[in-house]
């Protein structure tokens, strides 16, 4: 499992029955985690001071209740990159922190690429964590979200990382529909970075079901692929789609063309009061 320990904001106290008690700057926060099943004891005397504690309603969705001095909006940063992080009505926060190890990966592949041309293409993707990476670096990016108010955010965390005038495109819409235009369009990428939802409407209520169309959006994909393209990162949270299958997907459809190799593994969150790694998610990633 990958993770890195290089976060000084953030931190994944303690796991239990179900929830994770973490701290995002100086807020302490419980939310729900359906990877959480087992229940050792909340011994930790933080699980009764959080700022707030997101519960689920037996009818779907649920609330933040419990607040204590909480702001609307706060900072914290991961080395260089700051992002605004805020409670929303659906448990999130406006950042995976477990995608970090991502990032530090993306951007050492620019780094070491010597090239000062590096174009990058980010679909699904949310807040701009990955946007500020690659950008932190030198890449140009465009950044593809359905949501107009994710992308509102995006723009937010990268001002606040100062990377303002750094060339990144910023495309509200359905990404299939805006990869399709694309191979249109003869466009290509050196970098490809796909973090899809489970499931998902577009701007104009586009149905996504990660498991039926993955397949064919990577070969969708793979047409925008430059010849001198470096890397394709797939992440995925969704629990019947292991770090396995997205690596058999990149090899039957990247690999066969193009060449290179492909890696998968789980990443995760270290857990500070035992010791453990949370698993998050998993990413597959194509190298040339």
């Amino acid at each position: 499992m990958r993770f890195t320990a290089d976060w000084k904001d953030y931190e994944l106290i303690d796991c239990s029955c179900g929830e994770k008690l973490e701290r995002w700057g100086n807020q302490i926060l419980i939310r729900p985690d359906p990877q959480v099943i087992w229940k050792s004891a909340k011994k930790n005397g933080l699980w009764k001071q959080a700022n707030a504690r997101y519960v689920r309603s037996s009818s779907g969705g649920g609330q933040w209740n419990e607040y204590k001095n909480m702001p609307d909006t706060w900072q914290i940063c991961y080395k260089d990159l700051t992002f605004n992080i805020r409670t929303t009505g659906f448990k999130h926060t406006g950042l995976f922190p477990e995608q970090a190890v991502n990032w530090d990966f993306t951007r050492d592949i620019i780094r070491n690429s010597g090239r000062s041309d590096i174009r990058v293409l980010n679909l699904f993707a949310y807040t701009g964590g990955a946007t500020a990476a690659c950008l932190k670096e030198g890449a140009s990016v465009v950044h593809v979200d359905a949501s107009k108010g994710m992308t509102a955010w995006a723009k937010e965390n990268i001002a606040a990382s100062g990377l303002r005038e750094k060339p990144c495109r910023w495309i509200v819409d359905d990404c299939v529909k805006f990869v399709q235009r694309e191979i249109r369009r003869g466009n290509k990428y050196d970098i490809i970075i796909l973090d899809p939802p489970s499931y998902g409407r577009g701007p104009k209520g586009e149905l996504w079901r990660l498991e039926d169309l993955l397949y064919d959006f990577v070969v969708m994909i793979k047409e925008l692929l430059s010849e001198k393209a470096l890397m394709v990162l797939l992440n995925s949270y969704t629990t019947g789609l292991s770090a396995s299958v997205m690596k058999y997907i990149l090899e039957d459809i990247v690999v066969k063309e193009k060449g290179g190799s492909v890696t998968a593994d789980e990443i995760g969150l270290p857990v500070s009061s035992n010791g453990g790694i949370l698993p998050c998610g998993a990413s597959a990633v194509w190298l040339r």
